[in-house]
Order: C-alpha cells, then sequence, then structure tokens
C-alpha cells in the first residue's frame, strides 16, 4: 500500500505474479538471497551474499535513494559500497550519503516491530514521503 501510495506501484496491493502490479522508480532486493532458518540470517550468509548486494548497487543510476529497512540491510549496504560501518549508524529515519546514493534508514516492516508498535503506520508512511520528496528533487 505505501508503495502504492507514493507512487511506487501501479497497485496498492499484490495477488498474483501476473496480476499487472509494476514497480516504478523502485527495486526490491535483500541482503541475504537465501531463506536462512528462522528468517534470521547468520553473519557468514550476510558476508557470502555481500558481493552480489554490491553487483545490484553498482547499477542502480546516480541519485537513487535505497530504503534499508533494518540493521541488517543497512550494515549489508554499508559493506557492500565499501564504508566503515562507524561512520554510519542505523537509526530510524537517518539519511546517509554514500556516494552515488542516499541510504535511508527505516525499522523494518516486521510483524514483531509492528506489533509492538516499534514501527507505527505514521513513521513508515513518513518514510516513504521522505523517500518520494528526495527522488522528486
Amino acid at each position: 500500500q505505501m508503495l502504492h501510495k507514493y507512487g511506487f506501484a501501479t497497485r496498492d496491493c499484490s495477488e498474483s505474479a501476473d496480476d499487472g502490479l509494476e514497480l516504478i522508480d523502485c527495486r526490491i532486493t535483500n541482503a541475504v538471497k537465501c531463506l536462512p532458518p528462522d528468517n534470521k540470517p547468520v553473519g557468514a550468509e550476510i558476508n557470502t551474499c555481500n558481493p552480489f548486494l554490491a553487483n545490484e548497487l553498482a547499477t542502480l543510476p546516480a541519485n537513487s535513494v535505497i530504503m534499508a529497512l533494518g540493521g541488517i540491510a543497512h550494515r549489508a549496504i554499508v559493506k557492500a559500497v565499501g564504508g566503515r560501518q562507524a561512520d554510519f549508524s542505523f537509526g530510524h529515519g537517518a539519511l546517509h550519503d554514500v556516494g552515488d546514493f542516499q541510504v535511508l534508514d527505516s525499522y523494518h516492516c516486521s510483524r514483531y516491530n509492528t506489533n509492538t508498535r516499534r514501527l507505527t503506520e505514521a513513521m513508515f508512511d513518513s518514510i516513504f514521503a521522505q523517500a518520494r520528496e528526495l527522488l522528486d528533487k
């Protein structure tokens, strides 16, 4: 719904692979390309997949905005661009310039984060609004 609300998708819901939903100015990827046990990747899996993420990031147009959903994604992006973790602290709403693009951090939209209200709909909405604004500049 957020993708559609901010013009990143042609529909607000996807029901099947052939339902016509298309992404606009948007690409979705993962820091880890496999499905680890309990959906909790360990460092070795993140490190193994990092070159694939680095290759994907290298194909992005200049001035792109990457929304990092969670600390794992944030740290994987920083590693993929050769940055020092100490120079790019994760924080909900934090914006980082990493050269050819910017990284916008958000808490992950997991059930745990939404049920505990660590991430509210209003907080997530504001991240998408900021991403749209950054891209439209």
